[in-house]
């Protein structure tokens, strides 16, 4: 479908220093609209936030032949101000009856910070979000952790699903925040007054 969009089993895109995995899905405009497309670079398939280097070959890689249409899975810990429309969209499928949220947001204090061992948390969120869409048939599953600053009432995590069906989409939710709230290398400091508290974890 992608060729006979294209006209071309090839195309050459350019793109500015620093460029992502999604900003080169961007430019490809109508080209990979409608399609729930991963990319691979260089064969192996890769995040959207993957940093690309001259000279990469980028293949898109819609639903393969031999099973149902792959669900769209997404992982992302970022400094950046979380944006809830932005993770739901990264959700929405055309076989899903049912979107289901959730936020956490900073209460009581004025501001939280936090940390994380960056690598390895982005890898263990998309290993519970992918497995949470296995166990409970999730058309897709997305979640989103912020590191840095997080201001009174701002949101520090979110996580959004879609399945055919309510009960499979709450229940897909409430095991991925449960998850990554206690499997998740990321830590948390409460600041008040110019003064902080580390909060107290558990053992994943």
């Amino acid at each position: 479908m992608l060729r006979e969009r294209a006209g071309a089993r090839e195309l050459t895109i350019e793109l500015p220093d620093g460029a992502r995995v999604r900003d080169a899905l961007e430019s490809l405009g109508e080209l990979a609209a409608g399609l729930p497309l991963v990319m691979a670079v260089n064969r192996e398939y890769a995040p959207e936030d993957q940093v690309l280097d001259p000279g990469d070959e980028l293949a898109l890689i819609p639903p393969v032949s031999g099973g149902s249409s792959a669900a769209v899975i997404h992982a992302r810990v970022t400094a950046e101000p979380l944006s809830l429309d932005a993770v739901t969209a990264l959700v929405r499928d055309p076989r899903a009856g049912a979107v289901v949220t959730f936020q956490g947001v900073t209460r009581e204090v004025e501001r939280l910070e936090y940390e994380a061992y960056l690598e390895m948390a982005e890898e263990r969120i998309g290993a519970i979000v992918a497995e949470a869409v296995e166990r409970h048939s999730l058309c897709a599953a997305a979640a989103e952790h912020r590191v840095g600053d997080v201001p009174l009432s701002e949101p520090s995590v979110i996580v959004a699903v879609s399945a055919p069906h309510r009960g499979e989409a709450f229940a897909g939710g409430r095991e991925i925040i449960d998850r990554l709230k206690s499997e998740a290398p990321i830590w948390k400091k409460e600041i008040e007054g110019g003064e902080g508290r580390w909060a107290e974890g558990t053992t994943p």
